[in-house]
């Protein structure tokens, strides 16, 4: 069953309202009188033609309304109503697409501008902030450039973006039920047939009703050793082997802009080694769900990630694939090897979203993405995963403590790729502690099909 649109509005109007109140703290502290929120501008794909990307508009512009118009303008003003100025649209050649909900036109005034030089004296005298992707468009609205883009607002929205409304979580919530009919359909596929790389993307595509450029992120599917390519997009042609076969799928859903994140990996075939990796797919899986139970509010999210190698290692020594201690293996950085990079990121408006990574993670961890400390309200992903990566399994090999793995075992999988099990999660708090948005709607994991 899908959404109830009704009381997603009703949802709305108060997270419109939550973030009045959050803007005009932040803006008073800074010294703003007022912020104009940009929504974009429409670039070209090519200096040589006339052909233009789809608009991504902005998403502090997305945080306040789920309009995908270009040079639209959110005026904020503590105090005073919402204004939304549009621009009439000239051109004949493109329309804008609609939007999934207009619940915005009770939250706001709008009105019609027919460009921004006529419309400057809208934004309201004082000290107006311009905030969007395009600081050469605040000049068009008559604000100074000093005004453009300030650093210290544009954290302090970040940071405003870390913690969910209950509208943001109902939003990604749909996401995750979306693309549930699109993993599930690739896993039927993938069963019982020999579609190719690009077969399952527009399968996945139709099942979840997207269009390729409305998906949160281009969609990985990668079967056998492309799933080594931590984001595979460039999809084959040719169909599935019908012998030991690996598929990863890491493609999501969007609902009124905020997107799923979702990977899955499937195995099938006999001999050992479909058997072996179909064992190490199922101890990723497990692996991921002791990981989301262990999530605590107050702790360093990058706790959690260094749990995530110890767990990795246990897996590696188990399978055979390492040996020596857990410790051993993690501290000489065979882990990293097969596992480079980051346990998970914050979700939201964007795949990788803002206000997680305030501070920088430790040197040994490059790739981690959320190095807050876990918070009451925050949605992020939890994603461990094993591969094998041919550069940094080369270097490893080469080196003294490449002693400590079994290289026969890992040329024997490596033509399966890798195993990567990705879940949504929302911190609620109290004895529940997390809620998997992910689980509610596709209570399946990775596995043999």
């Amino acid at each position: 069953m899908g959404v109830d649109a009704r009381a997603l509005d009703g949802l709305y109007a108060r997270h419109v309202a939550d973030l009045e109140r959050r803007f005009a703290t932040v803006l008073a502290e800074q010294g703003w009188d007022g912020a104009a929120i940009h929504s974009g501008s429409i670039v070209k794909r090519s200096v040589y033609d006339d052909q233009y990307w789809p608009l991504r508009p902005c998403p502090h512009f997305q945080h306040w309304l789920p309009l995908a118009e270009a040079d639209a303008v959110l005026v904020v003003r503590p105090g005073r109503r919402l204004l939304l100025l549009r621009p009439r649209v000239q051109s004949f050649w493109e329309k804008p697409s609609a939007p999934e909900s207009e619940a915005f036109f009770e939250a706001m005034d709008v009105a019609d501008v027919a460009d921004a030089t006529g419309a400057t004296q809208q934004l309201g005298a004082g000290r107006v902030a311009f905030v969007g992707e395009d600081p050469g468009a605040a000049a068009r609205w008559g604000i100074p450039k000093e005004n453009a883009c300030p650093p210290r607002l544009l954290a302090a929205l970040d940071e405003l973006r870390s913690v969910k409304t209950p509208y943001e979580v109902a939003c990604l919530a749909e996401g995750n039920r979306r693309a549930r009919a699109g993993h599930e359909a690739l896993r039927s596929a993938f069963a019982g047939g020999d579609a190719s790389e690009l077969d399952l993307h527009l399968l996945f595509l139709r099942a979840t009703a997207q269009d390729d450029w409305e998906t949160p992120y281009k969609n990985i599917v990668a079967l056998g050793p492309n799933a080594a390519t931590l984001h595979h997009v460039a999809y084959g042609r040719r169909a599935a082997s019908r012998e030991a076969e690996s598929l990863l799928v890491d493609a999501g859903a969007t609902c009124r802009g905020y997107g799923s994140d979702v990977t899955r990996t499937w195995t099938r075939g006999s001999g050992a080694a479909a058997s072996t990796f179909a064992h190490l797919v199922q101890r990723v899986e497990a692996m991921q769900q002791q990981l989301c139970a262990a999530v605590r509010v107050g702790s360093p999210y990058e706790h959690l990630h260094d749990e995530s190698h110890r767990l990795a290692g246990g897996i590696l020594r188990d399978v055979g694939l390492a040996r020596g201690s857990v410790d051993e293996i993690v501290a000489r950085g065979v882990s990293r090897a097969f596992y480079p990079h980051g346990l998970g990121h914050s979700l939201g408006l964007q795949t990788h979203d803002v206000g997680c990574s305030a501070r920088l993670a430790r040197p040994d961890n490059p790739f981690l993405r959320n190095t807050t400390d876990v918070a009451e309200g925050q949605v992020f992903t939890i994603e461990p995963g094993i591969y094998f990566i041919e550069p940094l399994l080369s270097a490893l090999r080469a080196a003294p403590d490449g002693a400590l793995v079994d290289w026969s075992m890992v040329d024997a999988l490596a033509p399966l790729g890798g195993v990567r099990i990705e879940d949504d999660i929302h911190v609620v708090g109290g004895d529940a502690v997390v809620r998997n948005l992910t689980r509610e709607q596709l209570p399946v994991g990775g596995g043999v099909v």
